[in-house]
């Protein structure tokens, strides 16, 4: 047994290692032009879902020279095209082409699940169409090297202890004295930078208008909204380049398409470095400008490059052997900012945060359960970090009130599922992961917080815990954002000043395309959106689970988001 799980994960290692660089090793994908400007490379997936075609692509796409020194790769904008295998190869000639903002702090891999589920929906139906996933520019400053060897020891090795893979070493993280880019990268450069890469993928205005969905999840929906009401040709009179006519409808996966933060608060935590926008937008840009301010948001709990590197760590670790007993917590080295998240994470209360003890290298866990102690609702209490991936089981489970206590929803950031849980025996038995769809099954102890109230139920899980991991640790752009611009938050906080009011310039835009709004049933905008909009809910899902949902569900019900998506490329309305 032993000898065969090391074969199957040296088998796996070796596997993922050429799918992170299968650019390197197949010929360029239709596309790609001799000028050097677009490259587009194949990307191989584990995934079950079959069918799908999943390319990367980059576009040079320069930034203007006020920018100032920065990267080379941070002249070029990429995406996750996702096609059908048996549908055109020029993106010109799909039926329809869905274009998707990140939410704060996300990158282009976390759509990789519905972008999937999506395509196939849409060719069942005799569609082809085409998803793509967009990064924004500042995820070229990521490094995935340690993550493409396919390997945890050799990862944590490689960002954290200084050691080479492939003749590479790691340059560290960056600085906010390395960051002076992106001072200026908010909304304005961010819906350029979409305006111009379709522009440059479909030259034709008509094309555009007649085949393109523009949307996004979380605080992609407000990208969205200013997109739609921006004028790029500098003309308010001329209107084919308006930001809402370059869509044929929009969509907004637990958001909505608008010009407000109002509704989303909870999707950034109160402890970021967030700067004070009351001091005003001049007073703020200065600041970002001169490196006083922070250029990027960060936090010392798994909201900052270092911590948030971990996640894909954790899932190399449970894509090789999910059922595997994890070595992680005691391999990866001590320092601040590990410790602070492990304590927030794995504390049962107040006193085992402050002491450490018992610390979450007390506790045995497989590679499942560690996973989703790090992104499962009943665990981690970032709203907007949530997935219902299934539930702890193994052993005695035990109520969390670190850091908020059970049943309080009301912190900003800090809502979600209202029983958090954790296990209870260190150096007891071996905690492993019940995946979603075995929650309620013959053999689930069906585990109780302490007020009698069941953690969770079939109903509320939605997420394959492998495919997550998938996500996170197979692909070629990251399911996170490690350098998330300052500015694009500070400028949407400060929608009133007459600067970021000046690229509101044809408001009929919100409302000139229909809308198709997708809301997590438990997520940030549970009971918030009007009725007016009309929305299609999610049941039992939380924020991310609109992306990382199953296919099928504990219902036997198709997943709804992607039904849905693929319904309104059919016919917008």
């Amino acid at each position: 047994m032993d000898m065969n799980r090391r074969d199957r994960g040296k088998w796996r290692r070796a596997a993922l290692a050429v799918l992170l660089t299968a650019g390197t090793l197949t010929a360029a994908a239709p596309g790609a032009r001799a000028d050097g400007a677009r490259t587009e490379t194949p990307v191989q997936s584990t995934s079950p879902v079959t069918g799908v075609t999943e390319t990367t692509v980059r576009v040079k796409l320069p930034l203007p020279d006020s920018a100032g020194p920065r990267p080379a790769a941070c002249d070029w904008l990429s995406y996750l095209r996702y096609r059908s295998a048996d549908g055109p190869a020029a993106s010109a000639d799909a039926d329809r082409i869905l274009i998707a903002q990140p939410g704060i702090l996300e990158g282009a891999g976390a759509f990789d699940s519905v972008a999937r589920n999506t395509v196939t929906k849409a060719t069942r139906q005799g569609l082809h169409i085409e998803f793509w996933a967009l990064d924004r520019r500042s995820n070229c400053l990521e490094d995935r090297t340690g993550i493409a060897s396919g390997d945890q020891h050799t990862a944590v090795d490689y960002y954290y202890r200084g050691k080479q893979v492939g003749g590479r070493t790691f340059a560290g993280f960056a600085g906010n004295a390395q960051l002076g880019w992106m001072a200026k990268l908010g909304i304005e450069q961010t819906v350029r930078d979409q305006y111009d890469l379709l522009t440059a993928e479909l030259p034709a205005q008509t094309q555009r208008k007649r085949k393109v969905l523009c949307g996004g999840h979380s605080l992609g929906g407000v990208i969205t909204g200013y997109f739609a009401v921006a004028d790029f040709d500098g003309n308010r009179a001329t209107t084919a380049d308006a930001g809402y006519n370059q869509c044929a409808g929009y969509f907004a996966l637990d958001t909505t398409v608008s010009t407000s933060l109002a509704d989303l608060g909870g999707s950034i935590p109160g402890d970021t470095n967030l700067p004070d926008t009351g001091l005003g937008h001049d007073v703020v840009q200065a600041g970002l400008d001169s490196g006083v301010l922070p250029r990027t948001l960060s936090a010392p709990v798994l909201l900052n490059p270092e911590t948030m590197t971990l996640l894909g760590i954790a899932g190399l670790g449970a894509l090789d052997d999910l059922d595997g007993e994890a070595d992680l917590p005691r391999y990866l080295p001590s320092n601040l900012n590990i410790e602070t998240t492990n304590r927030f994470l794995f504390a049962k209360d107040t006193a085992a945060f402050l002491t450490g003890t018992p610390a979450v290298k007390d506790f045995r866990l497989t590679n499942g359960a560690v996973l989703g102690a790090l992104l499962d609702d009943n665990s981690v209490p970032l709203a907007f970090l949530q997935t219902s991936v299934g539930f702890f089981d193994g052993g005695p489970i035990a109520d969390k009130s670190f850091p908020v206590a059970n049943g309080d929803d009301g912190a900003p950031g800090l809502h979600g599922t209202a029983y958090k849980a954790i296990p209870d025996r260190p150096r007891g038995p071996l905690y492993t992961w019940r995946n979603y769809d075995r929650v309620g099954a013959a053999d689930d102890p069906g585990h109780r917080s302490a007020d009698g109230t069941p953690f969770t139920g079939p109903g509320e899980e939605v997420t394959d815990v492998r495919q997550l991991a998938r996500s996170l640790a197979e692909q070629p752009l990251d399911f996170t954002e490690q350098y998330f611009p300052t500015k694009l938050v500070t400028d949407i906080r400060l929608a009133t000043s007459p600067q970021v009011k000046k690229l509101v310039v044809h408001p009929g835009g919100l409302k000139a395309n229909p809308v198709l709004t997708v809301l997590a049933g438990e997520g940030l905008l549970a009971g918030r959106v009007p009725a007016d909009l009309h929305p299609v809910v999610a049941d039992g899902y939380q924020h991310l689970d609109v992306l990382t949902a199953a296919p099928v569900q504990n219902n036997g019900r198709p997943e709804p988001v992607s039904t849905s998506l693929a319904g309104f490329a059919r016919s917008p309305s």
